[in-house]
Formats: structure tokens, C-alpha cells, sequence
């Protein structure tokens, strides 16, 4: 892959895979640095990736295995050293306005505090279930290319998405959300 396909991949694919950052790391600076760490590691093998294959496939398998990693480190040195964990703040952006109608603020504090609940209902899944989740929402993957990522059945994948959205929506229902 030369300079040129990496420029237009980065175009065509960067936003759904930022957003899978994002979305796996649970807040924008963490889901940023993921990006960044995946797009260089992604860089510095381009000369071996063919742009005929699914690059961006390889680049999500990237950045899982970089958030694995850092998620391991992260949990091993506070079981060596425990620290008092910092609380996250998680900025929204402000809603757009497609068209001339004006956005209420009750209605953007209802839309924003649904929006905070379904990302804190999706964040407690387990891990198993959540990275399919975000896999196929965030970065609109078919379960192909998730089983492809993840190395693992299609089948699997689909059992896995059945259960976790079985899973959402029982949590939803409890919480007082109906469809």
C-alpha cells in the first residue's frame, strides 16, 4: 500500500474506526490515543498491506489487540500499585441543527441522558459480548468481518450478538425504556 491508498483509506474508513475507538475505550481522549496508536502501528506496515484486501479489518484487529494490551498493563500495575481511579468526564458535542427547526433543551437533556444510559447499559456487558456490540454498531462491520477481527465462527459472532442484544434489552426494560 503506498502513501496515496493509506490517504484514501484513512478517508474512507478513519471515521467508523475513531468511532470504535471511542466507543471500546468508553470516553474521546482514550478512544483518541487508541486511534492514533492504531493508525501509526497501521502506517508503519503499510509497505506490507495490500489495498485489495480488507485493510480495514486488519486495522480493527489492531486496535483491539493495542486495547487489550493496554487494559492489561493498565490492570497489572494497579494490582502492583493501587491508585484511586480519576473520575471520567465525557464531553458531548453540542446537537446540530439539520435544518431550520430549533432543538428544545428539555429535549436535548431526555436525548442526552437515553444516549448516557444505553452507552453505560452497553459498557456493562461483558467484554465477550461488548467488542461484537461495537464491532457491528460503531464501526458498521457485517458479522463476516467480525469473525474475520475477532478470529472466531460466524456462528459464534451471531450467537454472541443474539445474546448480547437479548442481554440490552432486558437491562433497557428494567431501567424503563420500552422501544
Amino acid at each position: 500500500m503506498n502513501t496515496y491508498e493509506f490517504e484514501q483509506f484513512v478517508q474512507n474508513n478513519g471515521k467508523d474506526i475513531l468511532r470504535f475507538c471511542r466507543m471500546t475505550c468508553g470516553d474521546k481522549e482514550s478512544g483518541d490515543e487508541l486511534y492514533q496508536d492504531t493508525m501509526l502501528k497501521l502506517l508503519e506496515k503499510r509497505q506490507r498491506l495490500d489495498f485489495q484486501q480488507n485493510v480495514r479489518s486488519y486495522a480493527l484487529s489492531i486496535s483491539i489487540l493495542l486495547w487489550k494490551n493496554k487494559k492489561r498493563k493498565y490492570a497489572n500495575r494497579n494490582r502492583l500499585i493501587p491508585m484511586e481511579s480519576i473520575d471520567r468526564v465525557e464531553t458531548e458535542g453540542s446537537p446540530t441543527i439539520t435544518d431550520l427547526t430549533v432543538i428544545s433543551p428539555e429535549s436535548c437533556i431526555i436525548q442526552k441522558d437515553v444516549n448516557n444510559t444505553v452507552r453505560q447499559v452497553v459498557a456493562d456487558l461483558p467484554e465477550r459480548y461488548r467488542m461484537h456490540i461495537h464491532l457491528y454498531y460503531s464501526a458498521n462491520m457485517s458479522v463476516q468481518e467480525i469473525a474475520e477481527v475477532l478470529h472466531i465462527p460466524e456462528g459464534t459472532v451471531k450467537s454472541r450478538m443474539n445474546k448480547a442484544r437479548h442481554l440490552l434489552k432486558n437491562e433497557l426494560e428494567v431501567l424503563g425504556y420500552d422501544r
